[in-house]
């Protein structure tokens, strides 16, 4: 089973639908906290839902589920969204279970946010990250049209945190890969997750 990431800031609208049809989705769900861009007015909610009814393209709004803006500060331990722990929240898991059990009937979903770069955003770094831990594959559209998995994104991370890891296990570091994947997404998560006292909400449509 799999499914799809794409960052509508990369796209025209007609270039958006064209790269939708070319990997056979028909269902988009739409994961930011609000479903509107005052700098992309094409996929404003009305109007996207629109043009994506016309190309017989289903469109729901997981702002609940998946969105990287929460009302319960609860999730908020560090003054930042905490991705571990809301993907364990009952509206998580919820949300992740319908996607789940409606890929065998033939529902093929991407879902969308703004960031152009999947590693700068929460669709990858937490809702990518929790589908992929539960067996999903992940494929991330690119602007420029082609894909990457959450395997390549995990090995950015390693890059990105991890640059001297082969000089690190010649002197006894004794992080396994895993534990450095882990914690690359960790640091990402503090670097990309919407804090409390952020007022730049444009960067978290």
């Amino acid at each position: 089973m799999e499914i799809f990431t794409i960052g509508y800031a990369g796209f025209a609208i007609d270039d958006f639908i064209k790269d939708l049809k070319k990997h056979n989705i028909n269902s988009l769900i739409d994961v930011r906290s609000s479903p509107f861009s005052k700098f992309y007015q094409d996929y404003n909610k009305p109007l996207l839902c629109d043009t994506l009814q016309k190309n017989g393209i289903i469109y729901r709004n997981y702002n609940s589920e998946f969105g990287a803006r929460q009302d319960d500060k609860t999730y908020y331990p560090n003054g930042y969204l905490d991705f571990s722990m809301f993907t364990r929240s009952k509206a998580f898991l919820d949300g992740m279970q319908k996607i789940i059990n409606a890929i065998p009937l033939g529902y093929k979903f991407v879902l969308m946010c703004s960031e152009k770069d999947p590693i700068n955003c929460h669709r990858t770094i937490m809702v990518g990250k929790a589908f992929s831990d539960n067996g999903i594959s992940v494929r991330h559209i690119l602007s420029d049209g082609h894909i990457i998995t959450q395997s390549d994104i995990e090995a950015r991370l390693l890059d990105m945190y991890y640059p001297d890891r082969d000089q690190l296990a010649l002197f006894g570091e004794q992080l396994s890969a895993e534990e450095m994947i882990e914690n690359s997404y960790k640091f990402q998560n503090e670097k990309i997750g919407y804090r409390i006292d952020n007022n730049e909400e444009d960067n978290y449509d």
